[in-house]
């Protein structure tokens, strides 16, 4: 049995693209494989705080020395990193807010990439100080965009910080295997926005089936 956990980051709770393509990819996943857990995470409807001074405190003192109130500051923290830990596929719906992520993920994304829990630090280790401590999962964004051109080679490419940020915090912890699927045209309302629907959704659902097929061996394997 694998463990899957599903994020949606978006602050829509109808007519979410997003959404749609996160709910349609555990289906197709479900279908194929009905014995794994699922785990939920919303941050889109119920958002984790944003870090504050009391939090760093707390992140950085070590376990053995924080207070009661320290423990408490980083009680969320503990549970989100639980969860991806226990995760072998993490399933994150998150759309362009304004060309990054919605500030909901931000915050979850700061809650997660924790000294000690998710990354490692040693200033006096030879060479790289830094260095991932989770390993063998893997992460599917699933995005949309109200413009077009956002993927590598498009128009406007280097103006995407949704996938390229979460791909870059995520694989600083360990998880660097990455696979996307976007909606785009939102803002247009026209055919070519009905038409990159069809597209992500059958690209949502092709991307489920070749996971799930091939989950008897790591994910991080999978072509």
């Amino acid at each position: 049995m694998l463990s899957v956990l599903h994020i949606d980051a978006s602050a829509r709770r109808q007519r979410s693209h997003t959404r749609r393509l996160s709910a349609l990819f555990i289906r197709h996943w479900l279908a194929l494989r009905p014995q794994d857990e699922i785990v939920r995470r919303d941050v889109g409807l119920d958002p984790p705080p944003p870090i504050d001074e009391a939090w760093i405190a707390a992140a950085f003192t070590p376990p053995d020395r924080r207070t009661a109130d320290m423990q408490a500051k980083l009680a969320l923290s503990e549970e989100l990193v639980d969860e991806i830990e226990r995760a072998d596929l993490i399933v994150a719906g998150v759309p362009m807010y304004n060309f990054g992520m919605p500030a909901a993920m931000k915050a979850y994304v700061d809650q997660i990439v924790r000294v000690g829990r998710t990354f490692g630090f040693d200033r006096s280790r030879p060479g790289e100080p830094y260095w991932p401590l989770l390993q063998g999962k893997r992460l599917v964004i699933l995005s949309a965009r109200g413009d077009y051109g956002y993927a590598p080679g498009g128009r406007i490419a280097a103006m995407n910080h949704v996938e390229p940020h979460l791909a870059t915090a995520f694989g600083y912890i360990g998880i660097t295997e990455t696979d996307g699927v976007a909606i785009e045209y939102d803002e247009f309302s026209d055919a070519r926005l009905q038409e990159s629907i069809v597209r992500a959704e059958r690209d949502t659902e092709a991307l489920a089936t070749r996971l799930a097929r091939a989950a008897q061996k790591p994910l991080t394997q999978v072509a």
